[in-house]
């Protein structure tokens, strides 16, 4: 029995009020302002909200954008601790719509998948975002791999996802001439997209409603007011204070959290558990050469392990014309660091500390070293590329980008796959909800997963 979610623990209208970082208007690509948002000069500190939401990345700008569409009456705004929306997962992310194979049937994953790909694209239809149903082959070299593939079929056709087939050599020639493989599960369904295009579209949606995006404002407490702030005009109905790095203060009603690398710290603020805690693993890409992109026409994928929650080496094209190759999955020693070096102190104590990435890593070290050396030396990586395509060789790339994972991690060194809702400790807890994971795929599942979030803002917050 799969749980569908875990509980730990215990609108948009206009802000009342000015604050520094803010934009009371529509920007993006329909208005031809650019982002950041940038505009009002008064003190945060005279601003209010009945909702706040803390984080803009995808998944925080689409349930902004989901809680005002359902209540406009209620002021909402969004808290960003970046001058920009959506630079991190979000913008680091490979940019393919996932069709839903993977995922444990009638799982919460699962369904939220297949729905939210179809919601992406009827977004991106009715938004005019361009996005490319490219496909996808997940392909098995080996005569070992052909059980798993055969398996992976048939999730996915339990899962509902749209025109798979199973292939053989000739027909995976056709699709893509220069792959080599036994036998291939063909998608059709898959796509890619540039996701942080589609969450500034959110944010437009969510302004044009008449939600507020707080740039540059870091959150570092979440606390119950004690009194009425002085010559307050609207005395204690808004209870919570938000308070950032600069001594600036929002005051609310009610706080969503969706903070993706930093979900487990934001939540401890109002007295969460500390499990489960985030641990960073970076993903290396590397670039196909602009003259070798002929190679490679859609998404191509291996079978996966199940034994881990990343799906392997992989071809992806990119809306640009680049191929993405990879990525890796090294441990970052920085939640935000997208280079091999880039070390924080506080993030790498926190791993120290953790047992459970001990005992992680210690039930796979093997794959851990095999990681880190294909990091290290480019030939690794590609004497496994040669496997799906041997035209390859490793003057025909370059090294790319790289995004950091936010992985959950319980105390029993086990990766957490669920959806995990917490709250708090004491009256602020009643009046908090953290999404404390949301697995991936939750930038295909984003429209999807916001759609349950304001479900329980809902439902737990009593609107």
């Amino acid at each position: 029995m799969v749980p569908v979610l875990r509980y730990l623990g215990g609108a948009c209208g206009r802000a009342r009020g000015g604050f520094p970082g803010s934009f009371s208007g529509v920007c993006g690509p329909a208005s031809g302002r650019p982002w950041p948002l940038c505009g009002g000069v008064r003190s945060a500190s005279s601003s209010s909200f009945d909702i706040v939401i803390v984080g803009g990345g995808i998944v925080g700008l689409a349930s902004a954008r989901a809680l005002i569409l359902r209540h406009p009456a209620l002021s909402i705004g969004v808290l960003e601790k970046e001058k920009d929306l959506a630079t991190h997962q979000t913008g680091h992310n490979s940019g393919v719509i996932h069709s839903g194979i993977y995922y444990q049937p009638e799982s919460l994953k699962a369904k939220l998948c297949v729905q939210g790909a179809d919601l992406i694209y009827e977004y991106c239809n009715k938004k005019g975002i361009s996005y490319k149903q490219c496909g996808k082959l997940i392909v098995a070299v080996e005569q070992e791999e052909i059980p798993r593939l055969r398996a992976l079929y048939e999730r996915g056709l339990q899962n509902g996802v749209q025109g798979l087939r199973l292939i053989q050599q000739e027909d995976i020639k056709k699709k893509e001439p220069y792959c080599r493989g036994l036998m291939a599960i063909d998608c059709p369904y898959t796509g890619i997209v540039n996701y942080r295009q589609v969450a500034l579209s959110f944010a437009q949606d969510f302004q044009e409603a008449g939600g507020s995006v707080l740039t540059n404002f870091e959150v570092k407490d979440i606390e119950m007011a004690r009194e009425s702030p002085p010559r307050s005009i609207d005395g204690m109905k808004y209870p919570i204070m938000v308070k950032n790095t600069k001594g600036e203060e929002i005051q609310c009603q009610y706080v969503v959290t969706c903070a993706g690398l930093h979900s487990d710290r934001i939540s401890e603020l109002s007295g969460c558990n500390p499990d489960p805690q985030i641990v960073p693993f970076r993903g290396d890409y590397l670039l196909l050469k602009p003259e070798k992109c002929y190679l490679v026409k859609g998404n191509i994928y291996p079978v996966p392990d199940s034994r881990f929650p990343f799906l392997g080496v992989h071809f992806t094209p990119r809306m640009d014309g680049n191929i993405w190759l990879g990525p890796n999955a090294v441990l970052a020693f920085k939640r935000e660091g997208y280079r091999p070096f880039d070390f924080s102190a506080r993030d790498a104590k926190d791993l120290i500390a953790n047992s459970g990435l001990i005992k992680l890593i210690s039930q796979n070290l093997s794959y851990g070293v095999s990681e880190m050396y294909k990091a290290c030396f480019l030939s690794a990586t590609v004497k496994h590329l040669q496997k799906f395509i041997p035209e390859i060789t490793i003057t025909d790339i370059l090294r790319g980008p790289a995004g950091v994972r936010a992985q959950a991690l319980d105390r029993d060194g086990n990766l957490v796959d669920d959806f995990v809702f917490d709250g708090g400790v004491g009256d602020i807890g009643s009046r908090i909800l953290h999404v404390r994971n949301a697995p991936s795929p939750a930038a295909t599942s984003s429209l999807a997963i916001s759609g349950m979030i304001a479900d329980e803002v809902q439902q737990r917050f009593e609107f």
